[in-house]
């Protein structure tokens, strides 16, 4: 569906409503699409069963410690964080569903994603509980934490923010996850976490398409959307508990940082959708890309700054031994 060019620039003829059933054939596509790529796999296939043993409490066995676990420190403390996240699924179910519908293609696929997400939180908990790599009671206590607080989108109300949040947010979670399994030191730990990235991997296409296709009906108010995500985005799981202090530790260690979250996450993104180089835009819609192109240029600047206070601190520590 290609508007004409006058009307592609106005956001008062597009609503929330209007869009969601313009992008239903769209979202349909994906969805056959999605099912044609996606591969069966059993969360049980990806865990050591032959290492577990019985915790101490009921069952009466030994208590965890962590010169138990294989993993190494900062990937234990990416691997709560990246299960606490996938742990809010019936949160992310509810935002969607709200959203999306749970009728037609949109139901469809917001009830296929869940099934699948649900997975990622099945092998990620029973390996690290079989491997012993974090302890359990800590874990628990968290989830629960977590979870009773549940979660609440940033732009919760607009189904295009949604979509915009969504394209970005799952490649940041596959990237998060294969950066734990590098960084795990556990070969078993990171074939898990790259079964779980090529989902997430998956997931973000669908979703980046669908931004596209909202690009191309109402580019101001996607445009709008894709900023202000951007600019304001935060990972599913801020509000978990110890969230700022790991997210400090994962960042020092490689695994998602300012640096990561520019090239690997936010640029691969715009570029696919050639964002910066759309033309015929409304006013708001050549707002919204030149403050776009503005924020990236500064945080680019900001990771630079990173980076190098990163490795002073990594030569630092590598002299003291």
């Amino acid at each position: 569906m290609t508007l004409t060019s006058p009307d592609r620039a106005r956001t008062d003829v597009w609503s929330d409503a209007t869009l969601l059933y313009a992008l239903e054939e769209v979202v349909e596509r994906e969805l056959n699409r999605h099912l044609g790529v996606a591969k069966e796999w059993m969360p049980h296939e990806y865990v050591p069963w032959s290492d577990g043993r019985n915790f101490d409490g009921i069952m009466g066995g030994d208590a965890w410690a962590p010169d138990q676990s294989k993993v190494t420190d900062v990937g234990r403390i990416s691997l709560v964080v990246n299960l606490l996240t996938e742990d809010n699924l019936p949160s992310y179910h509810h935002e969607i569903a709200t959203l999306f519908g749970r009728d037609g293609a949109w139901g469809t696929w917001v009830h296929r994603w869940t099934a699948e997400e649900g997975r990622h939180a099945i092998v990620m908990r029973d390996y690290l509980l079989t491997s012993r790599a974090v302890d359990p009671v800590e874990l628990e206590r968290f989830r629960m934490q977590h979870m009773s607080e549940g979660f609440e989108h940033d732009h919760r109300h607009s189904m295009v923010h949604s979509v915009a949040y969504v394209a970005f947010q799952e490649l940041a979670t596959r990237v998060s996850h294969r950066n734990t399994g590098r960084q795990s030191g556990d070969p078993v730990c990171d074939r898990m976490l790259a079964r779980i990235a090529t989902d997430e991997n998956l997931h973000m296409v669908f979703y980046r398409n669908l931004l596209a296709a909202a690009l191309e009906l109402a580019p101001d108010l996607a445009l709008r959307a894709i900023r202000d995500v951007v600019v304001e985005f935060r990972m599913p799981g801020h509000g978990m508990p110890g969230f700022e202090r790991a997210a400090a530790r994962m960042a020092i260690g490689g695994i998602y940082n300012l640096r990561i979250h520019h090239d690997d996450v936010l640029q691969p993104v715009l570029r696919h959708l050639k964002v910066l180089e759309i033309s015929g835009l409304g006013p708001e819609g050549l707002q919204a890309q030149q403050e776009l192109g503005m924020f990236m240029g500064g945080l680019n600047e900001q990771a630079t700054r990173f980076d190098e206070r990163r490795e002073a601190m990594l030569a630092r520590r590598a002299a003291r031994g």
